[in-house]
Order: C-alpha cells, then structure tokens, then sequence
C-alpha cells in the first residue's frame, strides 16, 4: 500500500498512477455498486438545491435592525418575525440535509474501504464518483456559509425571540417553525464556521471506530488516494485532455483534491503536513495555480484559504516550516 501511496503521491505520477484515471463525468455504477449507490444518489441528487437555495439566502437584516431599533412597536416586531420564520425554515432544511448526508456515508465509506483503497477507487468507480460529489459539496456549502453572517445573524435573532415569546406564551414553542429543543440542536451546527466538513469528519470518525474490523489505513489511505489522484489528473495533459467539460471538470477535481486533504487532515491521526505525508502539499498547492486563468483567481484564492483556515494541523508545532510558509 505504501508502495502504491508513493507512485500516486509522486510528482511526476510515474507507471501506475499514469494509468490510474476515474471517470468523474460518466461513470456508472456496476451491478455490485448498485444498492448503495441507489441510496446516496437520493441524497446526493438534493445537493444542487441545497447550494442553490443557500447561495441566494439574503437574510431579514433590515426587518430585524428595525425591530431592534423599535422595541415598543408591535408592528416592527411583528414584521422582524414574519421575515425570519421563513428564513428559519430554509436553515432546518440545510440542517435536516447534514443529517441525510450523515445517514448514508458510512454506506459510501464501507463500499470503499471496505477492502484495499486502490483497486476499490479503480473499479467503484461510480462510488468514487459520489464521494467526490460529497466532498466538492462540503466544500461549496461551508465557503457560502463561512461569507454570509446573516445566517447566524437570522437565527439568533429568531432564537432570542422564540425565549421572549415563550415566556409570554408556554405553548407558543409548539407552533413555531422551528421549536427550542430543536433551535439548540442547529445552534450547534451553525456555530461552527465549516459545519459540514464538521459533520462529514464526525461521521468518518465513527464509522472508523464502529468498524474495528476495516483497518483504519483503508480511510485514511482512500483520502489520502482520491487528493492523489485528482492531483495527478488536474496537472497532466494525458488525463484532463480527457475531459469533455474540461473547465468544469478541472475544478471539480480540484475541489475534491482540496476537500480530500482537508478531511484527511482531521480523521488521520497526525493529519496531512507532516514530513513523509502521504500527500503531496506542495505538488497540490502547485497544481491550483496550474490552471489559473483570468477570472479564476476567486476561485484558487478560495481553495487557499480552505487549506488555510479549514485544516486541523497546519499550526501544529511540528509542520515543517516551508509549508507553513507556503501557505502563510
């Protein structure tokens, strides 16, 4: 495994990786891949409204400023109420989904890790396909959440004036769009600024410790693969000339290279920037700007700041410092 760790890792993808391409367009599922990949399709299939949804969320900033301003005026107060449920609503729908994706990767980790990382990544390759969707997903959601504040602005709000009305009204929790008991379960969720990398993390940890017989390795190493790959693929003209929507393509294998690491950086034990890392950071860190045209720098800058900020060891102590440095 090592072995097939560092071909895939090396920066010139020598033999083995040079053959190595999954296809992330057209790939689909063989009949053994076809139950799970049913069942998370179903999910997965609810991800583009989700993004669509999140991404055109304005927030009630105005009604609430108001409403604030005017704290004796009944109408202000009601009009800051009306303008935040709906909006509320739409928020337990992106929590209600964190928990979807939560329920069917354990099925998708299992289907892919199940047995050596390598030959399952070359021949699921419709699995492989969906656990990049999921990672390329993660990734969109927490950059739309991480730059929008009226999200939790919104919902603080709501949250203060549900305790408010409560006090008034015991019964008035029954009715509301989102009840107490379940506003401090989404408190939770949103107050981390990367709530589904978090989420995904959390369920990678538990699906490692709930199966002790799947070797730890086989997680870390099929993270550790698909950053490899994706790398290899965006960096060498023999695969991403391959492509049909090459542009497209080239940075959805770009998010899933950068979404891979970062997830490896908080399920493997001493992450991702180590000396003799299975991940090349450099290489990867390379291979972002390799294909940086005008009108994409938003784009890389994003992804930089993922490695950034999104990480769980790049502080640590012992990083070597030239890769602190390039990513200072």
């Amino acid at each position: 495994m090592g072995n097939l760790l560092k071909v895939l890792s090396d920066k010139n993808g020598k033999k083995s990786g040079a053959d190595f391409f999954i296809d992330f367009e057209k790939a689909e599922p063989t009949a053994e891949e076809e139950a799970v990949f049913t069942r998370v399709k179903a999910v997965l299939d609810k991800s583009t409204g989700i993004l669509e949804e999140l991404s055109s969320y304005k927030g009630a900033g105005e009604a609430i400023r108001m409403a604030i301003s005017h704290p004796k005026d009944e109408a202000e107060q009601t009009a800051a109420w009306e303008a935040v449920c709906p909006l509320v609503g739409k928020l337990k729908s992106f929590y209600d989904y964190s928990s979807e994706l939560e329920s069917v990767l354990p099925e998708l980790l299992h289907g892919l890790c199940s047995e050596s990382p390598l030959e399952t990544l070359e021949k699921k390759q419709a699995l492989a396909k969906q656990c990049a969707e999921v990672l390329s997903f993660v990734l969109k959601f927490d950059e739309l959440k991480m730059n929008n504040p009226a999200i939790q602005n919104d919902f603080s709000y709501y949250r203060r004036t549900l305790s408010r009305l409560k006090m008034q009204d015991p019964g008035s929790d029954d009715s509301a769009v989102v009840n107490n008991e379940e506003a401090n379960r989404m408190s939770l969720f949103y107050a981390y600024p990367t709530p589904m990398l978090r989420c995904v993390s959390e369920a990678t940890t538990v699906f490692v410790s709930e199966n002790k017989a799947i070797p730890i390795e086989n997680t870390t190493d099929c993270l550790a693969m698909m950053s490899c790959i994706c790398r290899i693929m965006t960096e060498q003209p023999s695969y991403y000339e391959r492509f049909e929507n090459s542009v497209e393509t080239i940075q959805f294998c770009q998010r899933v290279m950068v979404a891979s690491l970062i997830l490896y950086d908080h399920v493997h034990l001493v992450g991702a920037f180590k000396k003799g890392s299975s991940i090349d950071i450099k290489a990867t860190i390379k291979v972002l700007k390799l294909h940086q045209t005008s009108g994409q720098e938003s784009f890389v800058n994003g992804l930089m700041n993922a490695l950034r900020y999104n990480t769980k060891h790049l502080n640590d102590e012992d990083t070597p410092k030239n890769i602190k440095a390039l990513l200072a």
